[in-house]
């Protein structure tokens, strides 16, 4: 038990170095100056607007949290679940692999709370498939909602958008249709899956997908500086660069997402815009999240002394 305790708290440690290297890292492949040019080159009106739907993005996550507890069968106030989502993905969007970085930190937060290591892992797998149902659920009503026959920024013409987005939409609408026939849980080997009852399925689905979309509408925000772009064509965009980047695995999707959005968008000028991204989604929230993860340790092992000295006397 010791051990496992040490061994979190390395964790914890080495992702906070890493997240540190990577701001280093991420900044130093632009110049101040062109770092400047790029957030100048875009209206304040625009910042803020994709600043106010990053916000409301980082509050739909700490909506996965609140309906996993409840999942896990250990529900808790909307502020621990909060703290403890803003904490764990502040640091794990930038690091990558959320199931050890992320997922780490949740643990900390959620045993202290009173959840078992079952329980916490019940909560990571819940909002996994989240994202998973937002991302699908965005992408096909992206591809549906598209109008006119000619190509989108995909290079998809009416028909095919129109098969791909029915395709995006099968899984979330299978999740449900599981969810609200299937009684026992689904075991696959050594995989055992419990559906989640029908209203926490669907506020997975609404919830997950608002998530995303706020996202898009971030970036939407900020391209709107450089390209006549369209929501609906940034959401597509968008969708595919992070499933590219979750499936690269590299710590947050750090030169994937840009590669992907440059290679989909129609001018290399919306480099500013993604650059003014990754600001205000990864380093601002990184910047808070790390100080805030250092603080409610400290706390909680200061409260844990306190505790240990009364009960000695």
């Amino acid at each position: 038990m010791i051990a496992r305790r040490h061994l979190f708290k390395i964790l914890i440690g080495a992702a906070i170095c890493l997240a540190a290297f990577l701001v280093y890292r991420s900044l130093g492949r632009y110049t101040m100056d062109e770092i400047e040019e790029s957030v100048r080159s875009i209206a304040g009106i625009r910042l803020a607007a994709a600043f106010f739907f990053v916000i409301l993005s980082y509050l739909c996550l700490g909506g996965f949290d609140a309906l996993a507890v409840r999942y896990a069968g250990k529900p808790l106030p909307l502020r621990q679940t909060s703290l403890a989502s803003f904490t764990a993905l502040s640091i794990g969007h930038n690091v990558g692999l959320a199931a050890l970085s992320s997922g780490a930190v949740r643990y900390r937060f959620y045993t202290r709370w009173g959840l078992t290591g079952e329980d916490v892992a019940k909560v990571i797998v819940f909002c996994g498939v989240t994202v998973g149902l937002g991302l699908g659920t965005l992408a096909g009503l992206a591809l549906l909602l598209q109008r006119g026959d000619a190509p989108d920024l995909l290079g998809l013409d009416h028909g095919a958008r129109l098969t791909i987005g029915l395709v995006c939409l099968t899984g979330p609408v299978a999740y449900l249709l599981i969810c609200a026939l299937v009684r026992r849980p689904l075991v696959v080997r050594k995989w055992r899956f419990e559906p989640p009852a029908m209203p926490l399925a669907l506020g997975q689905v609404v919830i997950g997908t608002l998530n995303f979309a706020c996202v898009a509408a971030s970036i939407q925000q900020l391209l709107a500086s450089f390209t006549e772009a369209g929501y609906l064509d940034v959401a597509g965009a968008y969708v595919t660069a992070n499933i590219a980047a979750l499936i690269s695995h590299v710590p947050g999707g750090l030169g994937v997402l840009e590669a992907t959005m440059l290679g989909i968008l129609p001018t290399s000028a919306s480099i500013g815009a993604l650059v003014a991204f990754r600001v205000l989604y990864f380093f601002v929230p990184l910047i808070v999240g790390v100080p805030t993860l250092l603080v409610t340790e400290a706390y909680y092992r200061h409260r844990g002394g306190k505790f240990l000295e009364q009960t000695v006397m």
